[in-house]
């Protein structure tokens, strides 16, 4: 989820009085929920050369030959879904809220079999898992427990879909992916990289080839959420300090939000880098945050960091 959230002085006087950082940051979503009612879809607008309206909601771009982003621009939060394709196989990775439903767009752009696999659980990025047969998961051991009945369902501090009037989604997981692990989509592989700080079950999928990184919500343009339940600065910048060195400099990092049209979101290697500095800044004192609750941080021009106001660093 990628919309700041700002409820002033009354809600910062009631969250300081709350002891821990998960039930702070739980009472902000469901107080966020209760006073605020998501904004309606924007007008549809100016994609640019390459982009592609699918409908009047969906927007597609082809990356490269076998790398193409689906976005929803209408939507608040401008998400963007992933198609990857290889010879064989084809990973959506992300599927957007569940506004629309995506399918249609997906099966307009291939005829391979399609794996759904979320970056992260939040009810933004798994609305239409569902609506396919294949969906493939992070295998970690708290998230193999919460499977009953052969059935998987994200609780409401993963999901956080009460915040917009969605229900967490029960999913039959067919694929449990470790972290590390490579996912062979024939002729093109993906590493699964476990990268927690946004969420505790983040992850990206590297294309080492391509210089391609798909972070999901763990980089983006814009405001950075590390004030939301399963957050953590500490492992934002442990996952910074690992993620570095796996990269060229001339990696395109694919995300999961835009701030600024038109076309797909694309960052660079230095604004992981400036990521990397400014949450060592934070853990060292020498990078002041302003305002309360979310307390803000700049990293550059193009992200700021939204974090809670006793940083765990």
């Amino acid at each position: 989820m990628a919309r700041r959230i700002g409820l002033g002085l009354l809600v910062a006087l009631v969250l300081a009085a709350v002891a821990g950082f998960r039930e702070r940051s739980m009472l902000l979503a469901r107080l966020q929920a209760a006073l605020a009612a998501p904004p309606a879809l924007s007008a549809p607008g100016d994609e640019g050369a390459g982009v592609a309206w699918f409908d009047d909601y969906y927007t597609v771009e082809h990356i490269d030959e076998g790398t193409i982003a689906i976005g929803e621009p209408r939507y608040h939060q401008a998400n963007y879904s992933y198609l990857i394709l290889g010879s064989e196989r084809a990973i959506l990775f992300d599927s957007g809220p569940g506004v629309r439903d995506i399918r249609p767009v997906v099966e307009s752009l291939t005829r391979l079999p399609v794996t759904a696999l979320p970056s992260h659980l939040h009810f933004d990025h798994v609305g239409n898992h569902r609506r396919f047969e294949r969906v493939a998961l992070v295998d970690l051991p708290y998230l193999r427990e919460q499977v009953q009945g052969g059935v998987f369902t994200p609780t409401d501090a993963q999901h956080l879909g009460f915040v917009e009037g969605f229900e967490p989604p029960p999913l039959r997981v067919t694929d449990w992916l470790a972290p590390g692990s490579e996912i062979d989509l024939g002729g093109r592989a993906l590493a699964l990289v476990h990268v927690p700080g946004h969420t505790h079950d983040s992850v990206a999928l590297l294309d080492a080839g391509r210089r391609q990184l798909f972070t999901g919500d763990y980089v983006y343009e814009g405001e950075l959420y590390a004030f939301l339940p399963g957050a953590s600065l500490r492992d934002y910048l442990a996952t910074a300090e690992s993620l570095l060195p796996r990269l060229d400099e001339d990696v395109r990092l694919l995300t999961g939000h835009r701030a600024t049209p038109p076309g797909a979101p694309l960052l660079r290697h230095r604004d992981l880098v400036d990521l990397r500095d400014a949450l060592r800044g934070i853990r060292d004192g020498s990078l002041a945050g302003e305002g309360w609750y979310p307390r803000v941080y700049p990293v550059n021009e193009e992200l700021v960091l939204l974090a809670d106001p006793w940083p765990d660093l």
